[in-house]
């Protein structure tokens, strides 16, 4: 491909080239169109755009030489399929780790009486419970705190020499490696809801023992107020101990990434 500027000169591109940073630009969008940062879902399509791109320029020594021929269209959208969808798989696998944390929120929220509180969730703009939202916008920043976006980098480089442009399929081991992240992410869940499901029953049972002695007692309007203090007490206690459970699960993911990338 030849192109010409305002003096005449004639600047030569080669077809590999504009083929290679379609390539990469594919790989690099789909990762970045599934990343759960709120920052990231709520800028305009052109701040996604200009990051998708300027990803893609920093990746350029390690972008694929393809032929320097011209493909079919149907090979090139075969190539273009291939690489958006690997980039998919990436950020489908981060997507996993941020949702057991959600899921947990989820469930404390609705024993805790949260749920009757919703407000704005700035990933998907819709109506979530205020603990959900506090749990989004925590892990988005861990993923910068524990350098995770770097790793993410870091593997999609990496995946070029294993993967060269197009030759990404979706296999049973990355169907399982999926399966086995989304496994985990309900055993995170599950783990982080169940301390505060167990003290919560105790203020409840604690709360019917009392109502039974007391009958004149109104326990509605006692427990709500309780329930709801407990959990953001308990809360406060385990935030060390969920930071750390979100440096431990995002090991997990990356190492299972980089397990799909190596030779």
């Amino acid at each position: 491909m030849e192109l010409v500027d305002s003096n005449g000169l004639t600047l030569g591109l080669p077809l590999s080239t504009l083929f290679a940073f379609l390539f990469v630009l594919g790989r690099v969008g789909g990762l970045v169109a599934f990343l759960p940062l709120p920052a990231l879902r709520n800028a305009p399509q052109m701040v996604r755009a200009v990051l998708a791109m300027t990803i893609t320029f920093a990746l350029f020594p390690v972008w694929p030489q393809p032929p320097n021929t011209l493909p079919t269209i149907g090979e090139l959208t075969t190539t273009v399929l291939a690489e958006m969808g690997f980039g998919f798989t990436m950020g489908l696998a981060v997507n996993l780790l941020t949702e057991g944390f959600e899921v947990a929120a989820q469930l404390i929220g609705v024993q805790a009486g949260y749920g009757y509180a919703t407000t704005i969730d700035p990933t998907s703009q819709a109506d979530a419970g205020v603990l959900q939202v506090i749990s989004g916008l925590m892990t988005g920043l861990l993923i910068f705190t524990l350098g995770v976006d770097r790793q993410l980098f870091r593997i999609l480089a990496a995946s070029f020499e294993k993967f060269p442009a197009g030759s990404w399929t979706l296999t049973a081991v990355s169907v399982d490696g999926i399966v086995h992240l989304g496994s985990g992410m309900f055993s995170l869940a599950l783990r982080l809801a169940m301390p505060m499901i167990a003290l919560l029953l105790l203020i409840d049972l604690s709360l019917a023992l009392l109502g039974r002695m007391q009958q004149q007692l109104q326990m509605l309007s006692l427990a709500f107020p309780l329930k709801m203090l407990a959990a953001l007490l308990l809360l406060a206690v385990m935030a060390p101990v969920i930071a750390h459970l979100f440096e431990s699960a995002s090991r997990e993911t990356l190492a299972a990434l980089w397990a799909s990338v190596d030779k």
